[in-house]
This record gives C-alpha cells, structure tokens and sequence, in this order.
C-alpha cells in the first residue's frame, strides 16, 4: 500500500477479488471511480476493502448487483426510508429463498419418486400412468387413476 491509497492490485488482494472485478464494479456504479497518482495508477482509499467485502458478501446472499447498488444508495442516504434498507430488502430476499427451496423440495421430491419408480426414458414415462413426473397429461390421468 502506498501511502495515500491502494493500488488496483493491492486493493484487489486485499479483497480477494480480481483487478477486472474493480473496473466492472466502477462501470455498475458499485465503487467510486478512485483519484490517480502522478503516475496514473488508481489510488482507492483503505475503506474500498470493507465496500468490497459487503458487495461480495450481499451477492453470497443472493442479491443482484443491481440489488446490491440500491441497498449501497439507501445507507449512503442522511434520511434513510425503511422500505428500501436492508431490513425491508433482506425479508424480500428471504422470501424468494423460501419459495425457491420449496421449489426445488417439489423438484427433489419428484426425482427421488422418478428413481424409486425405475424412470429410465421421459417418452415412455409420459406415457406411463405411474410414472411420478408432473407430465400435463399425467397429472389430469392421475386424478383418475386409483393406483399402479
């Protein structure tokens, strides 16, 4: 580190991200675009190590980069509203969670049913009353059915 700032690499280490990731996030708008040495190397204040950390961890949690900019933009707001901090978006977020793993519990489910069955050719299951896979015209043959 220099000592007025670090440069792209250093900056880049230190978050465990690479040089490219900086520039793309300075394109998006996630970083501010740093001053320059005489040299015309960026210089980033010590702190782009923390914003990069929080950008990569919201991203972890499963926030967009467009999400993470919205919720980088309402901390940096003097009058912040509660329906676009991070209380409001993390329940957002923990609700779509939820119901993508409710999806994927059905989608589990129904290829364990599609492994316990024997499913071996989707053309001859669909044509198949027992087969366990959500084929249109299964699904309406199953309400009828009564067992295989």
């Amino acid at each position: 580190m220099t000592g007025s700032g670090l440069r792209s690499g250093e900056l880049a280490d230190a978050a465990g991200v690479n040089v490219q990731t900086l520039r793309y996030y300075e394109r998006r708008g996630l970083l501010v675009s740093p001053r320059r040495s005489p040299g015309g190397h960026r210089l980033y204040p010590s702190d782009t190590v923390t914003l990069l950390r929080v950008i990569k961890t919201a991203q972890r949690l499963g926030f967009t980069l467009n999400e993470v900019a919205d919720l980088l933009a309402a901390g940096r707001r003097r009058h912040r509203r509660t329906d676009n901090g991070l209380q409001a978006r993390a329940t957002e977020k923990l609700a779509e969670v939820e119901r993508k793993m409710a999806d994927l519990t059905v989608i589990r489910d129904t290829l364990r049913a599609a492994i316990s069955a024997g499913c071996d050719d989707l053309v001859a299951c669909a044509g198949s009353a027992c087969c366990p896979l959500p084929f249109t015209e299964l699904a309406e043959r199953n309400d009828h059915a009564d067992h295989c």
